[in-house]
């Protein structure tokens, strides 16, 4: 995981699927193309809990598919999530510094500064969306929708 794919990974848990969605038949031709092109992956738990709560999940389209689940079902919960979640900017902040504080000088993967220096980056940028490094990509192929628990329990 590098800086970006952390940033990612807070965005999402801060402000839902707003970032991603398209309505319509653009959403589920997206999701269409991507689980025909998705190929082999690691194994992925169903669900990933990415806010603190767990209110916001990542939902690993590779075990999805292979519960027999409709994947309308999942993009409806992904347009809504998207249209419905109150995503908030100040708490992207607030993880943000909560990851900062957390990353030990001189050790782990991503160091405090880095994190710190990306978050002013992004902050001036006014938060946008990024995509994952190249070598999160490469290494563990994602492909999953970010919904709020509440709309995929509802179906």
């Amino acid at each position: 995981m590098q800086v970006q794919d952390l940033y990612k990974l807070l965005h999402q848990a801060a402000l839902g699927s707003e970032h991603a969605a398209c309505a319509g038949p653009a959403a589920w031709d997206w999701l269409k193309r991507e689980l025909n092109e998705m190929g082999d992956g690691p194994d992925d738990p169903l669900t990933d809990p990415i806010s603190p709560q767990g209110q916001i999940l990542r939902i690993h389209l590779r075990p999805y598919v292979s519960t027999g689940k409709p994947p309308q079902t999942l993009l409806q919960a992904f347009i809504r999530t998207a249209d419905e979640w109150p995503g908030s900017l100040e708490k992207l902040k607030q993880y943000g510094a909560a990851a900062a504080q957390l990353a030990q000088p001189g050790t782990g993967s991503i160091r405090r500064e880095e994190i710190e220096v990306y978050f002013v980056k992004m902050e001036k940028q006014d938060f946008p969306a990024v995509h994952h490094s190249d070598i999160y990509t490469r290494l563990y192929r994602p492909a999953y929708r970010v919904v709020a628990r509440q709309f995929l329990e509802e179906k």
